[in-house]
C-alpha cells in the first residue's frame, strides 16, 4: 500500500524558492498541539474555499490546466503557497483525474473536460509551516446514473470512516466503515494508496486504509492527531496501473474511480473537520 508520499519517494526533490520546502518526514505519530491545530485551521479552510470555487466554477470547455491556473491564484492571493507544485517534481498545484484515471492525474491544457465527467480535484495549501489536503469528486453537467452513484458512495464512505474517528478508537474501525459502505453498493476499494497523517508535511505517518488489513499496525486513535482520510472507489475492479508519465494512474479495467478527503483533527469524542467547504 502507498499513498502521494510514497509514489514521491523516488523522485527529482528539487524546488523553486517559492515553493513548499521539503521536510523530512519524521518517525512516529505526530500529536498536535492547540496552536499547532489552528494554524492547520488556517490551510485548511484555503482548501476547503478553493475546492468550493472549482465545484461552481467547473463546466464542459474548460481544460484541468484552467482549474490548476485558478487554484494556484486562489491559494497564494489568500497568503498561501500549493502544497503539490514541486513536490518532489509534481508540476502541478492540484491533481486533476478525469473518469477512469484513479490518482495524480496531471493538468494540461489539452485535456478538455466533457459534459457527463466525472472529475477528481484533490489540492493542499502550505501556510505558516502546516498543511491542509482535500479532495473532492465532481460529476460535471448530465452524468450517469453509474458515475453519480459511484460518487456518492465514496463521500457516504468517507463519512461513515469519519464518524468512528475519536480518541480510543482504531485505524481498522475506520478502514471497516469504509469498506462496508463500498463493497455493500458493490463498488472495489482502491488498495494501493491510502490515507496518511498531515500537518508540518503534506504525508505523515500513520497511513490511513480504507478496507481490513494485518498487513499495516492497527494503531489506537489520540486527541491531537491530524489525519487526511481519502476513500478510493472504483467502479469495477481494485487493480489500477501508472501511465508512462510516472504520475497518472488509472483503472486497470478502464472503468470510472471516483475520491473524497477531508483534513481532520481527532478529538475525544469524535473529529473536527478542517477542510469543511461548508461554511
Amino acid at each position: 500500500m502507498k499513498h502521494f508520499a510514497d509514489l514521491l519517494l523516488n523522485k527529482n526533490n528539487s524546488k523553486s524558492n517559492d515553493q513548499v520546502p521539503f521536510i523530512q518526514r519524521r518517525r512516529g505519530i505526530e500529536i498536535k498541539s492547540a496552536r499547532e491545530i489552528n494554524l492547520m485551521k488556517k490551510s485548511s479552510r484555503i482548501v476547503g474555499t478553493v475546492l468550493r470555487e472549482i465545484n461552481d466554477l467547473i463546466k464542459p470547455g474548460m481544460s484541468t490546466k484552467d482549474l490548476d491556473d485558478f487554484a494556484e491564484k486562489r491559494i497564494r492571493e489568500m497568503g498561501a503557497v500549493p502544497s503539490f507544485k514541486g513536490y518532489h517534481g509534481f508540476p502541478s498545484s492540484i491533481c486533476s483525474s478525469v473518469n477512469n484515471e484513479v490518482v495524480h492525474g496531471i493538468p494540461n491544457k489539452n485535456k478538455i473536460i466533457n459534459d457527463g465527467d466525472l472529475v477528481k480535484i484533490d489540492t493542499g495549501a502550505y501556510l505558516d509551516g502546516f498543511h491542509g489536503d482535500s479532495c473532492i469528486s465532481i460529476c460535471v453537467g448530465e452524468v450517469s446514473n453509474q458515475a453519480q452513484k459511484l460518487s456518492d458512495v465514496a463521500l457516504k464512505a468517507l463519512f461513515a470512516g469519519l464518524s468512528k474517528i475519536k480518541s480510543g478508537n482504531t485505524l481498522l474501525d475506520i478502514a471497516g466503515a469504509i469498506e462496508d459502505i463500498v463493497k455493500s453498493n458493490g463498488f472495489s476499494v482502491v488498495e494501493d494508496y491510502t490515507g496518511h497523517g498531515v500537518g508540518r508535511n503534506l504525508h505523515e505517518e500513520p497511513s490511513v486504509f480504507n478496507f481490513r488489513t494485518n498487513e499495516l499496525p492497527n494503531v489506537v486513535l489520540r486527541e491531537g492527531m491530524t489525519l487526511a482520510v481519502e476513500p478510493i472507489v472504483n467502479q469495477g475492479t481494485k487493480y489500477c496501473k501508472t501511465l508512462n508519465d510516472k504520475w497518472t494512474v488509472i483503472t486497470k479495467d478502464g472503468n470510472l474511480s471516483a475520491q473524497w478527503e477531508h483534513t481532520i483533527v481527532v478529538m475525544k469524542d469524535g473529529i473536527e473537520i478542517l477542510t469543511d467547504r461548508d461554511f
